[in-house]
């Protein structure tokens, strides 16, 4: 495996990665559920929400069936769209510069996120973030999970799994990575669990986008 800090290509999670999406996904998701019908009593800690494709996160966090969660998703989606402006989801502190100076490097940078793919490049529009070559996130009946979305990076790339290394703050982009063959660096953001990333057996773990870059501009 190459040194982190020398592989050719760096694939980013997006949300809680790349952005805090996280108040803006706890505030649509308590909605969806408020209009679903679930009082403040029946939902829990939203947080594990984040992360996981969301018709998985409705179905951790409420223990609603794969139909119900759909139905609520449909709604997510819908209420999203219509109220999260560009000033809801800010890069990570840090974060921008690091794209900037990585890519100044030499680096090839791709997205590889369980957000559909169309929302995650409206969202990097939004922000004006154009230092990604690839951005590849879920499409329905073509690429479903977290390593179809990495595995569609480093297709979009011409890369190899050897030449890369995934970022990401969840256990699904460790698991991903590993899928399909790739080093992962677990950064720890807010929405991961103490000892997360460590039980997924992340190569490195970051408690910040500073700890991040030393790990891979080292």
């Amino acid at each position: 495996m190459l040194e982190l800090s020398k592989c050719p290509v760096v694939l980013f999670d997006f949300d809680g990665t790349v952005v805090n999406t996280g108040p803006a996904v706890l505030r649509v998701a308590r909605q969806t559920l408020h209009e679903a019908g679930f009082d403040d009593a029946e939902i829990p800690d939203l947080t594990p929400i984040i992360g996981p494709p969301i018709e998985q996160g409705f179905i951790i966090t409420m223990g609603v069936d794969r139909p119900q969660a759909d139905r609520l998703v449909e709604r997510y989606r819908e209420i999203f769209n219509e109220t999260v402006r560009p000033g809801d989801y800010p890069p990570l502190p840090g974060m921008v510069e690091l794209l900037e100076d990585l890519k100044a490097s030499g680096r090839r940078l791709a997205v590889a996120t369980s957000r559909l793919e169309t929302s995650c490049n409206t969202m990097l529009r939004g922000i004006g973030l154009d230092v990604f070559e690839v951005v590849c996130g879920r499409v329905h009946g073509v690429r479903e999970t977290k390593a179809d979305s990495i595995r569609g990076a480093l297709a979009g790339l011409g890369a190899s799994p050897a030449e890369a290394v995934m970022v990401g703050d969840r256990h699904n982009d460790v698991d991903g990575a590993h899928e399909v063959g790739l080093p992962c660096v677990g950064l720890y953001s807010g929405a991961a669990s103490p000892g997360e990333h460590e039980r997924a057996g992340a190569e490195c773990v970051c408690h910040s986008v500073q700890e991040l870059r030393g790990v891979l501009l080292a």
